[in-house]
């Protein structure tokens, strides 16, 4: 159980996935002086080896507490993450594909948003991206702009004028400059997890959406790729 503490507005709650984009942005949030609350959600998604690589960046990164949160969209289904739907290999294509998941981002928001409340942590990071990417409605600045009036609207913490903000430091980067951010800041990029649909052996496939976004931005960062992959990109 949760005890509510007031950790003063220099808190932070950060969703990270495992993958290279939300430790990025946590990294952000902690190199900016933030307490990190570090918030990662076990949907019942197709592989658990990204909760692995959270684990490891919550702790890398000093969070003064991880909560894994468990809730099973698969009971939903309607995404290739939690449904029996093939993980498409064919690259990134025009429109929304199957891995999107319904609603995620926005499920994943109100989550964190209910316990930066609870802890008092006025900053919420998240790391989503509209340049590379694979082209989810719910990564786009729009989505965290009406994100953004709906907290401080719907919760006590904004009524009383303790405005919440919603972070995106990668919201406008390329997955090149994410790479090159993560080298700015020490991280260890090999930690993290992208792909959707891993080989038996626990290597990155290779050849679904994230997995190619990953190996682009390597490439074009002009930086040496931890990576193991299946299939080369």
């Amino acid at each position: 159980m949760t005890t509510p503490v007031n950790s003063g507005p220099e808190s932070a709650v950060a969703l990270i996935s495992g993958g290279l984009d939300s430790m990025v942005a946590a990294a952000i949030a902690r190199e900016r002086g933030h307490r990190l609350f570090a918030l990662t959600i076990n949907y019942n998604q197709r592989h658990l080896i990204e909760l692995a690589a959270a684990r490891r960046i919550a702790a890398l990164l000093g969070a003064e507490r991880h909560v894994v949160l468990p809730i099973d969209l698969r009971a939903f289904g309607g995404s290739s993450l939690t449904d029996a739907i093939d993980v498409p290999k064919e690259g990134v294509g025009d429109g929304i594909p199957v891995t999107y998941v319904p609603a995620r981002n926005t499920i994943f928001l109100s989550l964190a948003l209910g316990w930066a409340e609870a802890v008092g942590a006025s900053h919420i990071y998240i790391g989503v991206n509209a340049l590379d990417y694979s082209g989810y409605p719910d990564c786009r600045p729009e989505f965290i702009a009406a994100f953004q009036t709906m907290a401080d609207l719907a919760t006590k913490a904004g009524v009383e004028g303790s405005r919440f903000t919603i972070e995106t430091p990668l919201q406008y980067m390329s997955k090149a400059d994410i790479v090159r951010e993560a080298a700015r800041l020490g991280l260890d990029a090999g930690m993290s997890w992208s792909c959707y649909d891993p080989a038996p052996d626990g290597a990155h496939c290779g050849l679904c959406d994230s997995c190619r976004l990953r190996a682009k931005g390597f490439e074009e960062a002009g930086l040496p790729d931890p990576t193991r992959y299946a299939v080369r990109p």
